[in-house]
């Protein structure tokens, strides 16, 4: 037994080096809490996966398959319930979460401006960080071109701009602050095909040139197929395919998301 004079060292976590993941999941799950004599309801069961500086990674899967779910885990919007979770080979929950919100950062399907003007929400994370403010309005000219965001918007508030135009506004708060990796909850789903496709692009060029991780729920397919390059498939919570882009039949994923779907929509009757 220990005493009060006793203290347990803290485990180092081993430093990460160019060759290992830059995330790593080993056997996670999740199960809603229960309730009285109800049984929680298992979300995700037993995911493990190593994810690489820089990949695209798309997480595919029918409705209900807990790609969301699996998502909010990353940057602990939601707590997994076992297995570890490691960012850099140091688990997630030994990090601050503001800390790790900063490095992970999520882009969620529905962006809220909180009544700020468009200038106003680009600048709001930096204000937070207590950056000079030459340094940042030197990130907000650099991200306003690298998003091809129109001067015009700066003063405009969220009442005043499209939906689409709120998720682009949204992906650029995000990148503004420089995470190492941009979690996107469907964020072309408010596109029309060519603005998905010119959000695509950039995030793929962001991707390779600054090295940002991306991790993506998609359902659009094309979009899927544009921008990764390598996809995670979910289906009922469970983690069956891990494979790179290239080596995908995508003609038939699109058959066996749409048997999935019918399946599921069976189920429910």
């Amino acid at each position: 037994m220990t005493t009060s004079n006793e203290s347990t060292p803290i485990p180092h976590s081993p430093l990460p080096t160019p060759h290992s993941p830059q995330l790593q999941l080993k056997q996670v799950s999740l199960i809603t809490s229960s309730r009285g004599a109800i049984p929680g309801t298992s979300i995700l069961t037993d995911i493990s996966c190593e994810i690489f500086r820089g990949d695209r990674t798309c997480l595919i899967g029918p409705s209900g398959a807990g790609k969301t779910s699996l998502l909010r885990l990353l940057n602990r919007l939601s707590e997994l319930t076992t297995g570890t979770i490691y960012l850099e080979n140091q688990d997630i929950r030994t990090i601050p979460v503001l800390q790790l919100r900063r490095q992970v950062m999520l882009v969620p399907q529905e962006p809220k401006l909180l009544g700020m003007t468009v200038q106003e929400a680009l600048a709001y994370p930096l204000v937070l960080q207590q950056l000079p403010q030459r340094q940042i309005q030197e990130r907000l000219q650099t991200i306003r071109e690298q998003m091809h965001l129109p001067e015009d918007w700066l003063n405009r508030t969220e009442l005043q701009l499209s939906v689409g135009q709120r998720q682009l506004v949204a992906i650029a708060r995000a990148l503004v602050t420089q995470p190492k990796i941009l979690l996107l909850d469907e964020p072309t789903s408010a596109l029309d095909a060519g603005t998905a496709s010119h959000v695509l692009n950039i995030l793929t060029d962001l991707a390779f040139q600054a090295q940002i991780t991306m991790i993506m729920v998609n359902h659009q397919l094309d979009m899927a197929q544009l921008f990764s390059s390598r996809v995670l498939y979910l289906q009922e919570g469970q983690l069956l395919e891990d494979v790179r882009a290239n080596e995908i039949d995508w003609k038939q994923l699109r058959e066996r998301l749409v048997e999935a779907e019918v399946q599921a929509s069976q189920d429910w009757v």
